[in-house]
């Protein structure tokens, strides 16, 4: 083990800390998934550091991240940004523990996945845009009549709109709607200017 190791396993546990309390936790406040973030991140972190002094090296790290991936895939039903600070944290622990790039590159990859999840989950970019599906108590087969119902229900601006059900006997419909709700010092302006 080289002297490089041991700087990239700290910088891979300041980039973990930061991605989860600083970003994560601050925005989404999940405190299961700050233990399964911080774990996975060190658990990866470990063991690609021991494989990475032996004759395996890289091709096992990397199966280790197919692995942990599907186990992933059969717990808890995750949200997709809650999925990307996973795979944010795995990419982490593998720059930490492989040392398979030069350092001052596995550095900017950790600098690289910590700058990228704070800019693109920031509460500031889209972040009046939502997903939610709904249950409506009525079955709704026109498209447009459909819209119109969830834009007065929502009071929003319908984006998409993906029925999933259609029931006409329990008169139900199940609807995946993606929607914008304007925010609200532009709606206090808004009625401002109108009256």
């Amino acid at each position: 083990m080289n002297i490089e190791i041991p700087l990239l396993i700290v910088a891979d546990l300041i980039a973990a800390v930061v991605l989860t309390f600083g970003l994560y936790w601050r925005r989404h406040y999940r405190r299961d998934l700050v233990v399964a973030f911080m774990g996975i991140n060190v658990g990866v972190l470990s063991v690609s550091a021991v494989l990475a002094d032996s004759e395996v090296g890289a091709g096992v790290g990397l199966g280790l991240f197919g692995v942990l991936s599907i186990i992933r895939l059969r717990s808890d039903e995750l949200a997709q940004h809650e999925i990307a600070y996973y795979f944010a944290m795995l990419a982490l622990g593998l720059l930490g523990g492989l040392d398979a790039a030069p350092l001052p590159l596995s550095l900017v990859f950790m600098v690289l996945v910590v700058v990228t999840m704070a800019v693109i989950d920031h509460p500031g970019l889209l972040g009046g845009n939502r997903r939610q599906e709904i249950i409506l108590d009525r079955a709704i087969a026109d498209p447009a009549e459909l819209r119109a119902h969830l834009a007065e229900l929502l009071d929003a601006e319908i984006r998409a709109v993906s029925v999933s059900r259609l029931d006409l006997v329990n008169d139900t419909t199940v609807v995946d709607v993606r929607f914008r709700r304007p925010e609200k010092g532009a709606a206090r302006v808004a009625e401002g200017a109108a009256q």
